[in-house]
């Protein structure tokens, strides 16, 4: 590590201001901070509340992730190996000539042949969303001469686990190069985004290619084979239409996008998450309490020609997205809502309307990703009224939280 040091410290000149790449000083920079601690740091008079900054924010929500990822590997190994078990089938291809040359087989049995064939799926969508994302993520920070944002960092991942694994990999480099464009460079790069850009860039596919994001014939990774999600099932016939467990369910043993199965994963990055300071637990649990009530209040309601109304609140929140957008999509720092008690309101706003979307509307049975971006287009709206009002008391001499 010391050679690699003096190899960047040697470079650094010509990188600067005036030096020959001073152009391409943004990609030296990244570099050099991702492989080291800064080297600027602040004199006089400081107040430094911790030593929490936008890198190690990003390393740590990314650590948050590593239980879902591992999960969506494993997952997607689990459901193509079991659905090639069923029919008999033999696959073919480049992914199943590798599993053969290293002789780890398709036994859904084992459990490295269901993480390496999952990782045959999910690491080329990864790959494509950080050649693709990186790429404009460096090209804007050189023409803006500002330093590359660690904020990819964590969007790389969060993209690639709202996917099925079947999705064409030039649909996911047209898709990130969506959501970093229009969701976040547009208005000016990290932090300055209203919109999720991972949300952003699933919802551009889902509207522009539907029939690779949704459907029953791409949640399993086997030619020809169609298998619908519990929330699917459950559209069609009701909660008595559901063929997994509750079990399944919460621990991820089922088909869906490959990184929003597992409630369980989630629950461990989101108590990463709220350990470290870094993730809202006030939204998380705003979301949950109002998608809770809701969701009861319509299954007690009930209806004889809308099959989800019989959908009970335990099983909304483990089946879809629901986990994995209240822990890692709802709580991002610069698309959500920012003052405290804002949290509340647009934590619930989230969580009724992913309910409302689900059960009322019969075109998406899933509505997680389009009731957390119809959150972020009103989070500066609630935070506008939570300041004025504040403003307001503090008129009339009364204290604000």
């Amino acid at each position: 590590m010391t050679m690699l040091r003096k190899l960047l410290d040697s470079q650094h000149d010509n990188f600067a201001k005036g030096g020959k790449f001073e152009k391409f000083y943004a990609v030296y920079e990244m570099i050099d901070t991702f492989l080291y601690t800064p080297g600027g740091v602040a004199k006089g008079s400081v107040h430094v509340r911790d030593a929490l900054d936008l890198k190690r924010l990003m390393i740590t929500v990314a650590i948050a992730l590593m239980p879902a990822v591992f999960m969506a590997m494993y997952n997607t190994g689990f459901q193509a190996n079991s659905a090639l078990a069923a029919a008999g089938m033999t696959p073919e291809g480049w992914r199943a000539d590798i599993i053969m040359a290293l002789g780890a087989g398709f036994s859904p049995e084992s459990l490295l042949a269901n993480f390496l064939h999952g990782f045959l799926y999910f690491f080329p969508i990864f790959l494509v969303t950080q050649i693709a994302g990186g790429f404009w993520e460096a090209l804007f920070a050189i023409v803006r001469g500002h330093e590359i944002n660690e904020g990819f960092l964590v969007t790389g991942l969060l993209f690639p686990l709202t996917l099925p694994p079947t999705i064409p990999l030039w649909q996911v480099a047209v898709g990130i190069s969506f959501g970093v464009l229009i969701g976040k460079e547009v208005f000016g790069g990290t932090g300055k985004n209203f919109l999720n850009p991972a949300l952003t860039a699933r919802a551009f596919l889902f509207f522009a290619y539907p029939a690779q994001i949704s459907g029953d014939a791409v949640w399993t990774a086997v030619d020809g084979f169609t298998g619908a999600t519990a929330l699917s099932q459950a559209a069609l016939g009701g909660v008595e239409a559901i063929t997994v467990s509750m079990k399944d369910a919460f621990l991820g043993f089922i088909p869906g996008s490959m990184g929003e199965t597992s409630a369980l994963a989630c629950l461990i990055g989101a108590a990463i998450l709220i350990i470290a300071g870094i993730g809202s637990w006030r939204i998380m649990l705003s979301m949950t309490l109002a998608a809770v009530a809701t969701s009861g209040l319509l299954n007690i309601i009930g209806s004889d020609t809308n099959m989800m109304f019989s959908v009970t609140p335990l099983w909304h929140l483990v089946i879809g997205g629901f986990a994995f957008g209240t822990v890692f999509m709802a709580t991002d720092p610069v698309s959500a809502s920012m003052t405290t008690k804002g949290h509340w309101f647009y934590g619930a706003l989230i969580g009724f309307m992913v309910i409302l979307v689900r059960v009322i509307n019969p075109a998406f049975p899933e509505g997680t990703m389009l009731a957390i971006l119809f959150g972020n287009c009103f989070a500066p709206l609630i935070d506008y009224f939570i300041i004025q009002g504040n403003i307001k008391k503090r008129a009339n001499g009364y204290k604000t939280v």
